[in-house]
């Protein structure tokens, strides 16, 4: 992970609590969750949206070619 080890993660954790405060640290990971879940439903849908976009042109240039 970016060649953090646990030493690393201990002192960003520590640097984190010194900064924020130990219970501002859960409302700050209960945002980038949420934060990260909407981000990757919203790719996946931009996806979803790519394909079946891909699909009907798939499908219009099938009957163009059938009707020639």
């Amino acid at each position: 992970m970016f060649g953090l080890g646990l030493p690393e993660l201990g002192i960003v954790a520590v640097v984190a609590i010194l900064i924020f405060g130990p219970k501002k640290i859960p409302e700050l990971g209960n945002a980038l969750g949420k934060t990260l879940r909407s981000f990757k439903e919203g790719v996946g849908q931009a996806d979803d949206d790519e394909s079946t976009r891909k699909e009907k042109d798939k499908d219009k240039e099938e009957e163009q070619t059938l009707g020639k």
